[in-house]
């Protein structure tokens, strides 16, 4: 099972900066993590729907919504199975619950599996 830990949350003025960190790991000490294919941020502002943010492949390529290109951009380190999303000139519509994704590919006793796992949530909010 590949947990994941978001961190980097909290409240900033307009026109600020955060940096999210998620960091992957495998809580079953003798399983391996396997492959992140994809890793992503996604959020939900209240009363909508989680939407993506930004993705990046694990060979660095990435997407990102219309509404975040130009001031977020994402990264990831595969050594350290961590992704990343640096966020500057924050928008009070900015303000939501942020969570991270991984998809996890991995070879077991009944072949390949493909899962999708989500941390819990960190919230940012963007004020004055």
């Amino acid at each position: 099972q590949v947990q994941l830990v978001e961190s980097g949350g909290g409240w900033v003025q307009p026109g600020g900066s955060l940096r999210l960190s998620c960091v992957a790991s495998e809580s079953d000490a003798s399983e391996s993590i396997g492959l992140i294919v994809d890793m992503g941020w996604f959020r939900r502002a209240q009363g909508k729907q989680r939407d993506l943010v930004a993705s990046i492949t694990d060979g660095g390529s990435s997407n990102y919504t219309d509404s975040v290109k130009g001031r977020f951009t994402i990264s990831r380190d595969n050594a350290k199975n961590a992704v990343y999303l640096q966020m500057h000139n924050l928008k009070p519509e900015d303000t939501a619950d942020y969570y991270c994704n991984a998809i996890v590919v991995k070879l077991g006793p009944r072949g390949w599996s493909r899962d999708d796992y989500w941390g819990q949530g960190i919230q940012v909010t963007v004020s004055s």
